[in-house]
């Protein structure tokens, strides 16, 4: 186990270098000057602009440059906003995109495992229908859509809670329900699949037959092997909630990181896309480091043996 973990470890560091390094030429392979997108600079402008910031070196000696900084987890200046690092961008945005995530999260993982192990259970019966049509509804309706229908509802038309902002607990329950709804139905979904597989395994029937309690067959046979499927699912998703929701947080004027990376595309910013995609990279390469561990604890036959 050990040496496996080890090995997982090397391939997760050689992942964010491949990303790194593919990230940096393909960005710098994009038409058009970031100092050109929103004001015309003349030709000497431009010029000064790209030599202050280094642009003007042979390429290889600017993937060179950027490397050697990231190795000591500097990750440059952002080409858009004036004396601010991409260091400290992450710093000030990231709490914001981790709070909105880590909320909805606590919010849709028990109610979906929960709703997907109820329908399981009573397969066929009206609760079951209910927590399909639950499930249909959060995965077809797109997130700017519940978004904006939530926004329309509950603050313009009662004006019950904000419509926009983040500012006090009040102006986190709508994007929190919007982002939620989405996690909660794709949760029930997959854990109703693997529930309904697992539930017909000759050790469930076996357990039945011992005189096991039916409610250590529940949690301990059935809940417990269906749960590999979700910890497969939770890893992405975690890394991509805790960075930030790119439609959410446009929608809702929420200053996360989802925002700055799309401003940082479309100004073609160098150096705050790249960071920013490093960043997420290396939290989707730990999620999936951390989700190849969990395995062997939820299921010891998928433990790494010699």
């Amino acid at each position: 186990m050990k040496k496996y973990i080890l090995q997982r470890l090397v391939i997760s560091v050689i992942t964010i270098f491949v990303l790194a390094t593919v990230s940096f030429f393909l960005l710098r392979s994009l038409p058009g000057s970031p100092f050109q997108t929103e004001t015309l600079l003349s030709v000497e402008t431009e010029a000064r602009m790209m030599a202050y910031y280094g642009l003007d070196k042979p390429l290889l000696e600017q993937y060179l440059t950027y490397m050697g900084n990231l190795l000591h987890g500097d990750l440059g200046y952002s080409l858009k906003y004036t004396n601010r690092t991409v260091n400290s961008m992450i710093a000030s945005a990231f709490p914001i995109s981790a709070t909105l995530g880590l909320i909805s999260l606590a919010v849709a993982v028990p109610i979906g495992l929960f709703l997907g192990v109820v329908s399981a259970r009573k397969r066929g019966k009206t609760v079951d229908y209910l927590c399909v049509f639950i499930s249909v509804i959060g995965v077809s309706i797109p997130s700017f859509i519940m978004g904006s229908f939530l926004q329309y509802i509950f603050a313009v038309k009662f004006q019950l809670l904000p419509i926009a902002q983040w500012k006090s607990l009040k102006h986190m329950v709508l994007p929190t329900v919007a982002l939620s709804l989405s996690l909660l139905a794709s949760l029930t979904r997959v854990m109703r699949a693997s529930m309904l597989e697992v539930i017909n395994q000759d050790y469930v029937k076996t357990a039945r037959a011992k005189g096991v309690p039916e409610d250590k067959v529940v949690t301990r046979h059935e809940i417990r092997n269906a749960m590999v499927p979700i910890v497969t699912m939770l890893g992405p998703m975690v890394a991509s909630v805790l960075m930030g929701t790119f439609v959410i947080e446009k929608i809702f004027a929420i200053p996360g990181l989802g925002q700055h990376f799309v401003n940082s595309i479309t100004g073609l910013d160098y150096t705050m896309t790249l960071g920013l995609t490093i960043f997420y990279g290396s939290f989707l390469v730990l999620a999936n480091f951390i989700v190849d561990i969990a395995y062997g604890i939820i299921d010891p036959r998928i433990r790494i043996e010699k």
